[in-house]
Formats: C-alpha cells, sequence, structure tokens
C-alpha cells in the first residue's frame, strides 16, 4: 500500500482529500470522519489547543494505517493536524471506504480510536481562564 495516505500536517485539513484517498467504484459507501475543536471540556471552557507529535509519528500513523487496511481489505486514509488550532478547526481527518456503510462506519471507529492510541500525537487545552492542561500525554 504504498499510495497509502496517512499524514501528519501543519496545513488546514480539507476531508475532500481523504474520501478522494479511498473511493473507488467497488465502494458503495464512504465514510468521512472529521475531529473538530470544541469550545469546552470537562465543564471548562476551552478557548483553543495545540497539538505536538513525536519525530516519527507520521510513521505510527501510517503502521495504523496500513494494518487497520491490511485486516479489514479497504481503503482507508488519515491526516492529523499538528500546531495551534482555534475553535472549530479540524484536528483530524479520515475516510474509509466500503461496499456498504456498515463495514465503513465499524472500521472508521476503529481506525480513529487506534490512532488516538497509538499515534504519539498529544493535545494540549487552552482554556479561556488562562490555564492549560495536556490530555492523554503520560
Amino acid at each position: 500500500m504504498s499510495d497509502l495516505l496517512a499524514r501528519i500536517s501543519d496545513q488546514p485539513l480539507d476531508p475532500n482529500e481523504v474520501e478522494r484517498a479511498v473511493t473507488g467504484p467497488e465502494h458503495g459507501a464512504v465514510v468521512v470522519f472529521t475531529g473538530k475543536v470544541r469550545d469546552h471540556d470537562g465543564g471548562q471552557s476551552v478557548s483553543a489547543l495545540e497539538y505536538s507529535a513525536h519525530p516519527d509519528a507520521e510513521r505510527f500513523l501510517h503502521k495504523v494505517c496500513a494494518e487497520v487496511a491490511e485486516a479489514s481489505g479497504l481503503p482507508v486514509a488519515a491526516i492529523h493536524r499538528i500546531g495551534s488550532l482555534t475553535i472549530g478547526d479540524l484536528a483530524i481527518t479520515v475516510a474509509v471506504a466500503a461496499p456498504h456503510r456498515a463495514e465503513a462506519f465499524t472500521v472508521c471507529a476503529n481506525l480513529v480510536d487506534r490512532i488516538k492510541h497509538e499515534v504519539p500525537i498529544w493535545k494540549r487545552q487552552l482554556f479561556a481562564d488562562g490555564l492549560s492542561e495536556w490530555v492523554n500525554a503520560c
């Protein structure tokens, strides 16, 4: 899968890019997931986020995508953003194509969960009160 789209980017994300990477005439369903920066977390008002990535994060992202694609037999694509993001910005875009919707939804959810848990990208939440915290940075 040398043409697998799995990238870390410091530029604004376009969900159409991941959709184009998986679309094919044999697939009747394409599920595109976008994760956006929300304005709250745990009862606190969030003003912005900062994403940082390990230098090998893109290699980890590619590995996860390749494993999910191989296990499912479906095309997948993912791009994760790093840097400073504001409310409403896209933090991640993921796409999976399948002949039917149920499998596409299931594989997409699995892929997003694996990216969140296996790719070394860390999120710092900046709160409206001026405080901040790192999320899942253990």
